[in-house]
């Protein structure tokens, strides 16, 4: 952003890295939260001007091929909307979503990549196994937007382009639940268009998924309801913060980027300027905090507060930490 922008339009310091007593540097980011009527309950940075909220958009996406006859049970819906880990059960379920119209592996554009996860990665590596597209976090996303293709005639081969039919649909489903036109189309780095929108934008989307009664936005919920650890990873926070917040939905993405959204209708969105992944669950935890959420009957709120922990270790013994300051 320039810096000529005024300060309320800026990112702010949200964070402090805390070392030996010592203050040796910041996180500067911007959080949003709505309240259960969709209203801006508070803010701090940046939350109105266009950001690229990368894999948070997922969900939304996969709402959009829902829209254009997109029909998959919920554990392979959850893993449309995933950046997963690449657990042997996200591979598996990434080709029965392809088996369900027939479509070959080699039809996937997502690049070639190890696992997310450590011990994924390791045993891939160990196996002997290389670098595959199936295994790279956005595969699932990729079978189900080829899937859609299917089911529509569409080309297969230009799937990711722009001005390909279902990217068209997909950017007026995301126009309509964030309530924003898009300024950007950038490419994510999964080689998929990536839309802009405000974290105002972002959190708004997530609410009107959690709250739908019915139709194709309520499958989309539910399915990450019943599935978080196909969203993400059975070693992922985002699962942790999911299990403890029964209800909610959430998803994150790179440079750290999170969005929440509880089933009262309350929402949360957040980014950094420095993409740093380690504070993304910092910042939620502490986002929830403000609002009272893990004070609530229904939370589980030593577990939301144990997912904003990130102790920093000098000589393997923990000497510090990063602490969310806004």
């Amino acid at each position: 952003m320039s810096s000529a922008q005024p300060a309320a339009e800026m990112p702010v310091v949200v964070a402090e890295i805390q070392r030996s007593g010592f203050v040796e540097g910041h996180h500067y980011g911007s959080v949003v939260a709505l309240g259960a009527d969709g209203a801006v309950e508070w803010s701090v940075g940046a939350v109105e001007t266009p950001i690229l909220p990368r894999s948070c958009n997922k969900p939304v996406q996969a709402l959009g091929m829902v829209e254009a006859g997109l029909d998959l049970p919920p554990d392979l819906l959850a893993l449309a909307c995933a950046s997963h880990s690449g657990e042997p059960f996200h591979i598996d379920g990434v080709r029965r979503i392809l088996a369900s119209a027939g479509l070959e592996e080699s039809l996937l554009l997502t690049p070639a990549d190890y696992p997310l996860d450590d011990q994924a990665r390791e045993d891939v590596i160990r196996a002997g196994g290389a670098k595959a597209p199936v295994l790279m976090n956005c595969s699932g996303k990729h079978a189900a937007m080829l899937v859609t293709c299917a089911v529509n005639g569409w080309d297969l081969a230009t799937y990711r382009d722009a001005d390909h039919p279902l990217q068209v649909a997909l950017r007026a489903t995301f126009e309509r639940l964030t309530g924003e036109g898009v300024d950007t189309v950038a490419v994510d780095g999964c080689g998929a268009p990536l839309l802009s929108t405000s974290l105002v934008g972002l959190a708004r989307a997530f609410r009107a998924l959690a709250v739908a009664e019915d139709g194709p936005e309520r499958r989309i919920a539910e399915a990450i309801r019943a599935f978080p650890q196909n969203v993400s990873g059975s070693r992922r926070d985002e699962l942790t913060l999911l299990t403890a917040l029964p209800g909610a939905i959430g998803k994150a993405g790179a440079e750290s980027c999170y969005a929440v959204a509880l089933p009262d209708g309350r929402a949360f969105a957040l980014k950094t300027d420095d993409g740093a992944p380690r504070v993304r669950p910092v910042l939620m935890a502490e986002a929830l905090r403000r609002s009272g959420v893990d004070a609530e009957e229904w939370v589980d709120g030593e577990a939301v507060r144990r997912t904003g922990e990130l102790v920093l270790l000098g000589g393997g013994v923990p000497v510090g930490r990063i602490v969310a300051c806004f």
